[in-house]
């Protein structure tokens, strides 16, 4: 895609774009700061004197890698229309967007600096005590508004047409579920995971179920998926959540959200003491549960499926998600390890014995959850899943 009027914007000139838009007047101060610390753009934050406003504006290149490799421009409007539908669901839990302008690849939208990035606030000892109920809400309101569940087929196959994003998918078709499970020259790991990682890499059957969930991502196309749902997507204080970033934006399995949020919280578990884990798991076994009530409770009411009235089928629906997302959380916890993109989270463990420590306690945990007999739906089922993870985080 080539935008004839594209440059990428410096702190200047997105002042100027601010004040062309009549967000501010010719004449105000205001003061801009260049503040994305991410992989793919540029983010700056401009405040005046009674307001202030985030401009995001994607690269053609990823800024991890450079120029040498090319992304298309178009993720920003499909950033921007993803989360004017999320708004149109969960407006409480996403920031408003003001403008888009997608010659200059830019979205601007509202300032949420009064609040802190939930990774950042979790390494630093918050706990967010309303984080998985809000974030239960969001994934049940829109997957289900987005799913053949709650859109009728034509309507969903029309949305779907307009999330056409490969770029972005081919970077996490290849870097969640290929690159981590063999030699490939992206991944980046210490010496000392050696072993732990040619353990993987000659796991039959863990490859085995990762194809399974790849082929998964790449075929089913089941609602319209944040696609990077971990928690440096995510503001939070102890009363307010706000989802970002989702210019991975896709149709694609909805136990992929679920799994990516649920692996972001582990990852911080495995970093933190034994004593101050309890809080992650119950934010994990409560985003599950008030997903399950809500999703539940939107199908009974909402739901265009012409089966809604037989409850084994909610229930089959249900588990085979949760199955998925115990997969893919699986994934994603060995990719954050190994692969390009780590996390804060343990890359911050400043010992390195307890860093590398914490790193194969990781990778431990991830096999884990890829091996995982969840093939067995009884009542104990969700119960025993999340027993298993909390014993695996600390085996």
């Amino acid at each position: 895609m080539s935008n004839k009027n594209y440059a990428p914007l410096t702190e200047e000139s997105a002042i100027t774009l601010a004040k062309e838009l009549a967000y501010f007047t010719a004449e105000e101060h205001v003061t801009c700061e260049e503040i994305g610390d991410g992989n793919l753009n540029l983010v700056f934050r401009i405040k005046g004197f009674e307001r202030s406003i985030i401009i995001k504006q994607a690269l053609p290149y990823a800024k991890v890698v450079g120029e040498s490799w090319p992304l298309s421009l178009k993720r920003a409007e499909i950033e921007s229309h993803a989360l004017r539908i999320q708004g149109q669901y969960v407006p409480h839990l996403v920031p408003k967007v003001f403008h888009e302008d997608h010659d200059l690849a830019v979205t601007i939208m509202e300032d949420l600096s009064h609040l802190t990035i939930a990774r950042k606030g979790l390494i630093d000892g918050e706990d967010y005590p309303l984080l998985s109920t809000h974030i239960g809400t969001f994934l049940a309101h829109t997957l289900f508004f987005t799913s053949d569940f709650g859109l009728h087929a034509s309507k969903k196959r029309e949305l779907d047409s307009q999330f056409c994003n490969p770029d972005l998918c081919d970077i996490t078709e290849g870097l969640v579920f290929t690159d981590p499970f063999g030699p490939y020259e992206t991944n980046n790991f210490e010496p000392a995971l050696q072993e732990d990682v040619e353990q993987i890499w000659n796991n039959v059957s863990l490859k085995e179920r990762v194809a399974q969930l790849k082929y998964s991502f790449l075929t089913h196309k089941e609602a319209l998926l944040h696609g990077d749902l971990h928690t440096g997507s995510i503001f939070a204080s102890e009363t307010e959540t706000k989802v970002i970033d989702p210019e991975f934006a896709c149709f694609g399995p909805i136990g992929f959200d679920i799994g990516q949020f649920f692996a972001n919280l582990l990852l911080q578990a495995i970093s933190r003491e034994e004593e101050r884990q309890a809080v992650l798991f119950t934010h994990i076994e409560t985003t599950w549960n008030v997903f399950s009530d809500t999703f539940s409770a939107l199908w009974h009411q909402h739901s265009v499926d012409a089966y809604t009235t037989l409850d084994t089928w909610r229930i089959a629906v249900l588990a085979n998600i949760f199955r998925e997302a115990v997969g893919f959380a699986g994934c994603e916890i060995i990719r954050r390890t190994i692969g390009l993109a780590h996390v804060a989270d343990l890359d911050g463990i400043e010992d390195e014995t307890r860093r590398i420590h914490a790193k194969k306690q990781a990778l431990k945990l991830g096999t884990a959850l890829l091996l995982h007999d969840v093939n067995t739906v009884d009542a104990q089922f969700y119960d025993r899943i999340f027993k298993t993870i909390k014993n695996e985080v600390n085996a």
